[in-house]
């Protein structure tokens, strides 16, 4: 099951489908895995908050992903979104609103089953599995530069 909490009614004037857009890709990041996610879409304060308190960096920052013990099961997570960084990233990348949402649900909830980016063979695999889904969603390979058109 995904739930979807909208905390800042920006995202919902922004785009008025955005938690139907977040379940949609959480779903398709999830595939066949069983499990609850939560995805919160709220402000920047909340994620610099978050930010600073988990990951010791006193800054907002687009998704932020907190993976559940194996004891919360089915419970596989959380993703929480910060509005105004999204927003910007999306209208500085040339990307609709509602691309960027579904690229960082999937790239959250991939998190929450375990995949990372931190080694260069992690990050390709993992940027690889994002095209994939993103591609049966209908969204463009977030990862192409102009270069490459």
């Amino acid at each position: 099951m995904i739930e979807v909490e909208v905390e800042d009614e920006a995202w919902t004037a922004a785009l008025p489908g955005a938690a139907a857009t977040a379940e949609r890709a959480a779903e398709a990041a999830l595939g066949g895995v069983e499990g609850d996610v939560v995805v919160l879409l709220t402000d920047d304060a909340a994620v610099r908050d978050l930010n600073a308190r988990f990951r010791d960096r006193d800054r907002p920052t687009n998704v932020l992903s907190f993976p559940a013990a194996e004891s919360a099961a089915p419970h596989l997570g959380d993703l929480v979104l910060a509005f105004g960084v999204c927003a910007a990233e999306a209208e500085a990348q040339g990307k609709t609103l509602a691309d960027h949402l579904t690229h960082l649900t999937v790239h959250g909830v991939l998190h929450l089953l375990g995949r990372d980016h931190e080694a260069e063979a992690e990050a390709d695999e993992m940027e690889a599995e994002e095209r994939t889904i993103l591609a049966s969603l209908g969204v463009a390979d977030p990862y192409r530069t102009d270069a490459q058109a």
